[in-house]
């Protein structure tokens, strides 16, 4: 795997983010599909800067963040990955659904072929070492990165739904999403001098594609379009970056050999796009796969 050179944006722009653009207020799983390498990456240069300038970042309005705001993404999510706004509803799904990337499964199709299912279900066991998953811990790390079954059948779609009768695997779910996915991807597109609508199409990719630097991955699609548009914390026009967002994310979709359907970004994120809504404030209309979704 080869790292690409991701351009991050130094101290002074961060500064310059705090003192006057901070408008992140303003301006299931069935089509679960990053693939072998959602979550193995190595960290991006990108990822390391955000970290380094986290307390600037978090010094922003929270977006997304918010209760309010990441109840609505994680519906907006749901409908994309299971066709439903109830995104609690998945916790106890599973199911291969041929993508290469084994058994997906839960709120956000953590994978076993994707190393974020064993770090959930690691992450389980050293709280509750007595769980229905921890006897498939071996196989789990033997299928990391591959499609196979290999000592998950039979039991595992069984021992999966009845640890998410748990209320700690529904937490535990929760924390490994956020950490790997939503936490990321906020913190980022506030590095980039992203409103609301622009933390959540981030949060949607990296979900989608992963925290890969391929050029399919997350951060190979950032670093895309980062060739095309400036982003808005390098004074770059907010709308056509995410735009270009989009456009390279539609192109790694299109670009897939399963789940090729790209209507989460051309009869939803680009809706909202089109209308102006960088605040991703309600009411919110959109379709994905045809059925059309309400929140209001």
């Amino acid at each position: 795997m080869t790292r690409l050179v991701l351009i991050g944006a130094p101290l002074a722009v961060i500064a310059s983010i705090v003192l006057g653009a901070g408008d992140s207020e303003q301006p299931a799983i069935t089509q679960q599909a990053a693939g072998p390498a959602k979550s193995g990456a190595a960290t991006p240069e990108a990822a390391e800067e955000a970290d380094e300038h986290a307390d600037e970042i978090d010094a922003l309005p929270p977006g997304l963040a918010t209760p309010a705001m990441k109840e609505t993404a994680s519906r907006l999510i749901s409908s994309a990955e299971a066709s439903t706004l109830d995104w609690r509803s998945q916790y106890g799904a599973i199911e291969d659904i041929g993508d290469g990337a084994g058994y997906t499964a839960g709120i956000v199709g953590f994978c076993s072929g994707t190393n974020d299912m064993l770090q959930l279900v690691e992450a389980y066991t050293e709280e509750h070492p007595d769980n229905p998953l921890a006897r498939f811990l071996p196989a789990l790390r033997t299928v990391d990165g591959t499609d196979s079954h290999e000592g998950l059948d039979p039991g595992f779609t069984d021992a999966w739904r009845q640890a998410a009768e748990d209320p700690a695997f529904r937490e535990a779910q929760d924390t490994t999403r956020d950490r790997l996915y939503f936490e990321p991807a906020v913190r980022l597109a506030k590095l980039d001098g992203l409103g609301t609508l622009g933390q959540f199409v981030y949060y949607d990719a990296m979900v989608l594609h992963g925290p890969g630097i391929e050029a399919d991955g997350f951060y190979g699609i950032r670093d895309a379009a980062m060739a095309s548009a400036d982003t808005a914390a390098e004074g770059g026009d907010e709308t056509a970056y995410l735009n270009a967002f989009l456009d390279a994310g539609r192109t790694a979709i299109k670009a897939r050999t399963v789940q090729r359907d790209t209507t989460r970004i051309d009869t939803a994120q680009r809706v909202f796009l089109r209308e102006g809504n960088l605040g991703l404030e309600k009411p919110l209309v959109w379709q994905v796969y045809g059925e059309t979704f309400r929140i209001t």
